[in-house]
């Protein structure tokens, strides 16, 4: 192994949610023993040499008695994070002749170093396995609690391990045994609706929402259960395909989230409090991070208690909830996240939550009411789909233990529901004919559906919302054509004015 006087390896800088290639070139010159980092790296990867330091007295390697000029190109993107620390170490072993300079070349480092040497793994490790797979090469990282859609990945615990070159590095198969687990056995289900007693229409109400991916808003006196009902919305979703899976692994990876659940194809769940700040739900940050919207894509997002939270961060959901994506403009640029989520609120009918609730009485003024209640604000509301009342259970019925409708028996309908949407489409064309023809509206329905519409002083927008939920109710009843008993029930869960 002979030193060359300049070296170059292949690494990533994190934007948003894709990974950027990044050269990591190293030269060794005369002068004071050093090492420089240029190519506008911030503060924490300027740390990165003292890391280095230590590292190689830690596995016998030396520290070069020259001075060492690393190059982080392209130099004009700001490089932040300790993804770094690894391909300069690499770099400098290599360019010094301490390793093996065969097979560096085909090789895409990440990872931070620790003073043992030691290779930690980072966030956003699927975004640069996709990016590695896009440029044709190996993607080495540290290996720890990594879950990758590629299999083109190798684990390099210690910088020592390199001594004897690339090939000491072992594959990564972590994620195949997770998928080969979640095939042979289907995951346990944590929340059953069973549980859930006396709310077959709160039911009825998610079943609807399931099928078309509604937004859908619970509204009851506390203790109906509309928190249990939420949190068991996952459990009756079929499990994510595989470009699914790959997209909400690749924005937790990138957030730094657990991705085990989501390896198996469990949808994510969100219940963000409602003191969250505008960054923490639609993202920000420095470095920007994706927000709770985008880490619920593919999943349910749940805003409990949706009037307590701030006004401009519920306003914030409404442009997301139309485009399943937010774009943040920062100085340096615009960051795109995914955000395909179902909504799923929960709100009180007024502050002391006893309103219409027979067994309390309402100490609330109409004022505090009506200011109340205009916190989430009309055109928030009017993107909501389902609306659904969900009054204070039996007590007979909790104390008796009685079993209501199962979370099996609810994915039965729900699968039944979407294969027969799926043939509908096939025969008939998912987007034939224009405005509400292309639901497929029987004449009864429509004359039903204008009587009503005007009746309600539906706008542009609820029109089309009304005629979808009618559409998702008629797929769960399996029914080519909308009826208007479809479109009377789909009305009755949109006709509270709220806001």
């Amino acid at each position: 192994m002979m030193s060359t006087e300049s070296f170059s390896i292949q690494t990533a800088q994190l934007r948003g949610v894709n990974a950027l290639p990044v050269s990591v070139e190293v030269g060794i010159t005369g002068g004071i023993p050093n090492i420089t980092i240029v190519g506008c790296a911030d503060s924490v990867v300027m740390e990165s040499r003292a890391r280095v330091r230590s590292a190689f007295k830690e596995c016998g390697f030396s520290v070069p008695r020259a001075h060492v000029t690393v190059n982080l190109s392209p130099a004009e993107t700001r490089k932040t994070g300790t993804a770094f620390d690894f391909p300069i170490a690499v770099a400098i072993l290599a360019v010094t002749g301490q390793i093996p300079i065969d097979g560096l070349d085909r090789c895409l480092f990440v990872g931070e170093l620790g003073l043992s040497g030691d290779v930690y793994t980072t966030r956003g490790t699927v975004a640069y396995a996709r990016l590695a797979h896009q440029m044709g090469l190996a993607l080495v990282f540290g290996g720890e609690q990594g879950c990758l859609p590629l299999e083109e990945t190798l684990v390099c615990d210690n910088i020592s391990l390199l001594r004897e070159g690339i090939e000491r590095c072992v594959p990564f198969s972590h994620l195949s045994s997770l998928r080969k687990r979640a095939a042979d056995e289907e995951p346990p289900i944590e929340f059953d609706f069973a549980d859930v007693i006396d709310q077959d229409m709160a039911k009825r109400a998610f079943l609807i929402a399931a099928v078309g991916n509604h937004g859908l808003m619970m509204m009851g006196p506390p203790g109906a259960g509309k928190t249990m009902l939420a949190r068991r919305m996952p459990s009756i979703l079929p499990p994510m395909n595989d470009e699914e899976l790959n997209e909400a692994l690749l924005v937790h990876s990138v957030a730094g989230a657990d991705t085990q659940d989501i390896a198996m194809g469990i949808r994510p769940f969100r219940a963000p409090h409602h003191s969250i700040s505008l960054g923490g739900l639609i993202g920000g940050g420095r470095p920007v991070m994706p927000g709770e919207i985008s880490l619920a894509h593919r999943g349910v997002l749940f805003l409990d208690e949706m009037p307590e939270f701030a006004t401009n961060v519920l306003q914030s959901l409404r442009q997301p909830l139309e485009e399943h994506e937010v774009r943040l403009v920062r100085v340096d640029g615009i960051y795109t996240f995914p955000c395909d989520f179902q909504l799923i609120a929960a709100a009180n009918p007024c502050p002391c939550g006893h309103l219409g609730d027979p067994g309390h009485e309402c100490t609330c003024s109409a004022a505090r009411i009506a200011s109340y209640q205009s916190r989430i604000g009309g055109p928030l509301m009017d993107r909501i789909d389902v609306l659904v009342d969900v009054a204070r259970p039996d007590s007979q019925k909790v104390i008796a233990g009685e079993a209501g409708l199962s979370s099996h028996d609810m994915r039965d309908l729900l699968g039944s529901a979407l294969e027969f949407r799926r043939c509908r489409e096939r025969r008939s064309g998912s987007s034939s004919g224009r405005g509400i023809d292309s639901f497929g509206f029987s004449i009864d329905a429509q004359r039903a559906f204008e009587t009503v519409s005007d009746r309600l002083a539906l706008g542009g927008r609820a029109i089309v919302r009304v005629a979808r939920v009618a559409r998702s109710i008629a797929d769960l009843e399996q029914s080519d054509a909308v009826t208007p008993e479809n479109v009377l029930e789909a009305c009755a869960f949109r006709s509270r004015s709220f806001g």
